[in-house]
């Protein structure tokens, strides 16, 4: 993977929640909250996992709770990598 940016993050997760929903990818808002792409909780786990993979490194599994959209997740993950270097 290249450099981990924000812009790069929230672009993978706004590719896959879009496939996900059957929507074109201008249609997932970075602002939204992930509940409310009604995603069940087997997708959003599935979906985690392939995060996870991508970056690759395990996210903490309140990720999504405390950064509960596209943007604030995206954000969190860049920093905290940036932070120590270390598995999130």
């Amino acid at each position: 993977m290249s450099e981990l940016t924000v812009d790069s993050v929230q672009e993978w997760l706004v590719g896959k929640i879009a496939h996900r929903l059957g929507v074109p990818a201008d249609q997932v808002r970075t602002d939204q909250y992930f509940d409310e792409f009604d995603l069940d909780s087997t997708e959003a786990l599935v979906l985690s996992g392939e995060l996870e993979n991508w970056l690759g490194f395990e996210l903490e599994t309140t990720a999504l709770w405390y950064h509960p959209t596209i943007a604030d997740l995206a954000r969190h993950i860049v920093s905290e990598r940036a932070g120590d270097g270390a598995a999130v």
